[in-house]
């Protein structure tokens, strides 16, 4: 087969029309014929911004006068050597195919060619590293997530949470009753004063000498956890040490 014919594609062509579509100007071909040209040169003079036009009509044309390139008059084939009036000369499809691989190798024109399956899987390739980078970046996110969460869940352990409950609570939407807020609040107020409390003896029971410190540490260490700004905290340790006292 000579190739699969697209628009650009003619059973033959003129020098002219060979020439724009090898220079990827197919759009202004009505522009380009139907100018009032008659040699290359004059090419330039209408055509300066686009150089290429000029370049590659004058090789086709070069390749015809050489027995190169078979031609043809008004789409019929003449032996080579043949006199055909310029504006009645015309090229063959296959035979400007079969000229563009031997002379040409490394151009291959839509209008003559079928899109390269190597540069089609090339295209394919650099879509696929794309996709892995991208897939390799969120998956080093993800790991820095899954350990943020689990670390999480280790707190909560430790200060007492079961993250099941606290997760049931958050699915079901529950709205604290009166009553458990006032114990959540009454067991903060408890855990404040412990850690700012003395042992008999005098001796601090915890590291903390102010609840400003409590709140610091709490900022520091949990920054990215929701609900734990400095404002909340200390809103919420207000309310705390109110209800305790109020319920000692």
């Amino acid at each position: 087969m000579s190739g699969t014919f697209n628009a650009q594609s003619k059973i033959f062509y003129r020098p002219i029309d060979a020439a724009l579509r090898w220079c990827n100007l197919y759009r202004y071909e009505a522009e380009i014929t139907g100018a009032a040209w008659t040699y290359p040169e004059e090419l330039s003079k209408l055509f300066p911004q686009w150089p290429c036009l000029r370049a590659n009509f004058e090789k086709i044309y070069d390749s015809i006068r050489n027995g190169e390139l078979p031609y043809g008059c008004l789409g019929i084939s003449v032996p080579m050597g043949c006199y055909v009036e310029p504006h009645q000369l015309t090229l063959r499809h296959a035979d400007l195919r079969q000229w563009m691989q031997v002379y040409y190798p490394h151009q291959k024109p839509s209008f003559l060619f079928e899109p390269n399956r190597d540069d089609l899987e090339k295209v394919s390739l650099g879509a696929f590293l794309s996709l892995q980078a991208d897939r390799d970046t969120l998956l080093r996110e993800l790991k820095v997530i899954q350990h943020n969460h689990e670390k999480i869940l280790t707190d909560l352990q430790r200060i007492g949470l079961d993250p099941n409950n606290l997760n049931a609570m958050l699915v079901a939407h529950e709205t604290l009753s009166e009553r458990s807020e006032v114990t959540f609040l009454n067991i903060i107020g408890a855990l404040l004063n412990l850690f700012l409390g003395e042992s008999p003896a005098g001796n601090s029971l915890s590291v903390f000498k102010s609840q400003s410190a409590i709140v610091d540490a709490v900022i520091t260490r949990y920054s990215e956890v929701p609900g734990l700004s400095k404002r909340t905290l200390d809103e919420k340790f207000a309310a705390a040490n109110r209800s305790f006292r109020k319920n000692q």
